[in-house]
């Protein structure tokens, strides 16, 4: 799992049909000092995050389940949960805080 920002939307006309109905959201890790890394991660999102949240992205089967789709699915990525606050050692973010923002 991660802790990232949806820094987007990404829409797909023609796609597997295991995702269709499915919302896609390019989402941008953290790291441990809560900044946002150089990457960025497409995930499936059946909870409604938006862009500027803070949300937990799961992998693997974890994801597949949280699509409700088992293991006849397309994809590996989904978000699991809208975070509402992070704190580490030095860091305190709310859902919409920079890192920097915060020290």
């Amino acid at each position: 799992m991660l802790i990232g920002t949806v820094i987007g939307n990404v829409w797909s006309t023609q796609k597997d049909r295991s995702l269709e109905g499915l919302r896609f959201l390019v989402v941008r890790p953290l790291d441990a000092a809560g900044a946002g890394t150089a990457e960025t991660v497409v995930a499936v999102d059946p909870l409604g995050a938006g862009v500027g949240e803070r949300v937990l992205v799961a992998f693997g089967r974890a994801a597949r389940h949280a699509i409700g789709r088992g293991h006849d699915i397309g994809f590996q990525t989904a978000v699991v949960g809208i975070v509402d606050r992070i704190e580490l050692p030095g860091v305190s973010l709310g859902p919409h805080e920079d890192a920097d923002a915060s020290t």
